[in-house]
């Protein structure tokens, strides 16, 4: 076991574990109490997570079983290798958080929302992942999709074993290819288990990949993802913004879209592409998907 600990004062900005990890943006960490998503207001704590890092992305190009907390100022974590460079990656530690609310716009609402969950930074989940997590999304509350991420892991993921435990990894493209629709169904994916199914085939199969978008012009490269079946502009822009690093996407969805009616009503243009163009220019341009994040977050937990 190879053990660490980051000290939370060296990062620009600070971080809070909980707030960025259960705000709606990663469905692949796990609370080992149980309790992911049931306390969604509170801020800080101590809680132990864990998450399964796919083998594309492990230093030993197997999957590596990551455990941490937050406590006394610092990160603790556990791991099956040396876990500080991915959690430098996958939690956005080397953002310099104080930089990016000085580029917020001195906004009433953006401000409270950045007060209120001051070190919640955005992820780097990885991109089949996140397709997969937010095609889920669709009419759900975030409880519930988690809970489909955590059945297709337990369902059809490897098991990985650490300290006495098993842990189970998110299914590659080919395990869920090669999942049938029905036992899709059976895990409640409901009319997204078709969406899943396809769309794993087409990375399975190498006609499409979700990390090709990576690189090209923002608005190209949430059209790229939307050849995957069950992607619109809104799945696509948290795939983008949560996994391959468009900080300025903003998702449009029921709580942003409530945000511009309520606080930017002259964002509302009528057209996805057009309000997003919008409200990303009224959310500061270039870390427009940070404050969007916030916003939701602040927003859900009826703050």
């Amino acid at each position: 076991m190879d053990t660490g600990a980051i000290d939370i004062g060296d990062l620009r900005g600070g971080f809070d574990l909980q707030a960025t990890v259960e705000s709606g943006q990663t469905y692949g960490w796990r609370r080992a109490d149980g309790r992911m998503y049931e306390a969604v207001a509170a801020k800080g704590g101590s809680a132990w997570y864990h998450t399964v890092v796919p083998a594309s992305l492990a230093p030993a190009d197997e999957p590596a079983v990551v455990r941490a907390r937050q406590v006394d100022g610092r990160i603790e974590w556990e791991a099956t290798t040396d876990a500080e460079p991915l959690l430098v990656y996958l939690l956005r530690l080397d953002d310099d958080l104080d930089a990016i609310q000085r580029a917020t716009p001195d906004d009433p609402l953006l401000q409270s929302a950045f007060d209120a969950y001051r070190g919640m930074r955005l992820v780097r989940d990885p991109p089949f992942v996140s397709l997969i997590s937010f095609i889920c999304s669709a009419q759900m509350r975030v409880g519930r999709i988690y809970g489909m991420q955590v059945a297709l892991a337990r369902e059809f993921g490897e098991k990985v074993a650490f300290d006495g435990e098993s842990y189970h990894a998110f299914p590659t493209a080919e395990q869920l290819a090669a999942a049938t629709e029905a036992e899709l169904r059976e895990l409640s994916l409901g009319y997204r288990a078709p969406y899943v199914a396809e769309s794993a085939t087409l990375v399975a199969e190498g006609v499409a990949d979700p990390a090709a978008a990576r690189g090209l012009p923002y608005e190209d490269a949430r059209e790229h993802l939307k050849r995957f079946v069950g992607v619109g502009d809104k799945v696509a822009d948290c795939v983008l913004l949560f996994s391959l690093g468009y900080l300025e996407a903003v998702p449009l969805d029921t709580w942003i879209r409530s945000a511009i009616a309520e606080h930017y009503p002259d964002c509302e243009r009528g057209s996805y592409t057009e309000t997003s163009r919008a409200i990303r220019a009224a959310f500061g341009g270039e870390y427009a998907g940070y404050a969007q994040t916030y916003v939701f977050h602040h927003l859900r937990n009826g703050e």
